[in-house]
């Protein structure tokens, strides 16, 4: 695959063959950013489970302390005084059947995260071939199948990031913008990794991080120490 002149410089600051300690790694990730625009630095883990097994799965959901630097558009299923209250939080849509319609037959996904009353769930479940795919489906692990959501709209709009496990046994996750700067890219990264060390399942065996990696959208990947995370 055929990488770009920005990319290749960039990808001779990381030395081959070397893991980094997680503040030099995050002041490395910035370096090596050469967008024009604000990149997303992404969180990579490769962890010691099988993701076949349903008594390994890893997944959850954490506020970042800095948030992820992105506007995110929350759609919430629900009625009556809770959809007043989700639209009071800031949601960008609150509806129930008719946004159910919409979306089937418009194809319509203009939004980010999707929040629902637990008495939705039923109207909700028509459209989990449509949301399921695109990891929009809201899940009670996550917290957006909840009683309250006016807080589920406010977590989603503080940079709630919701990380889960992959076919690959990895965790792909964002953890802010390159222009937050490496302290706090690394408040996140600390944040967000202690939140799946602590979700590591009972069933898991031996190593449990095999592997950690930082990249931006453009960037090349630098690997992170997992010694120093356990």
């Amino acid at each position: 695959m055929f990488k770009g002149k920005k990319y290749q410089n960039s990808a001779k600051l990381i030395e081959k063959g070397v893991v980094y300690d997680p503040t030099d790694a995050m002041a490395l990730v910035v370096k090596t950013a050469t967008a024009k625009f604000d990149e997303t630095v992404e969180l990579h883990v490769k962890l010691g489970v099988d993701s076949r097994h349903a008594d390994q799965q890893v997944r959850g959901a954490i506020v970042l302390p800095n948030g992820t630097g992105k506007s995110v558009r929350v759609l919430v299923f629900a009625k009556g005084d809770k959809a007043d209250a989700a639209r009071a939080a800031g949601a960008d849509y609150v509806g129930d059947m008719d946004l159910v319609e919409k979306i089937q037959k418009e194809n319509w996904f203009d939004f980010d995260v999707v929040v629902a009353t637990p008495d939705m769930m039923g109207v909700v479940g028509r459209l989990g071939k449509l949301l399921g795919p695109k990891g929009l489906m809201p899940s009670p692990k996550s917290g957006t199948v909840t009683p309250d959501a006016a807080k589920a709209v406010l977590d989603a709009k503080a940079g709630k990031v919701e990380y889960r496990l992959y076919k690959t046994n990895i965790i792909h996750c964002p953890i802010g913008k390159v222009s937050f700067g490496p302290e706090k890219l690394q408040e996140n990264f600390d944040a967000l990794i202690g939140a799946i060390i602590k979700a590591k399942p009972a069933a898991a065996k031996g190593q449990y991080v095999r592997s950690c990696t930082l990249a931006t959208t453009m960037g090349p990947g630098v690997k992170v120490n997992t010694a120093k995370l356990v």
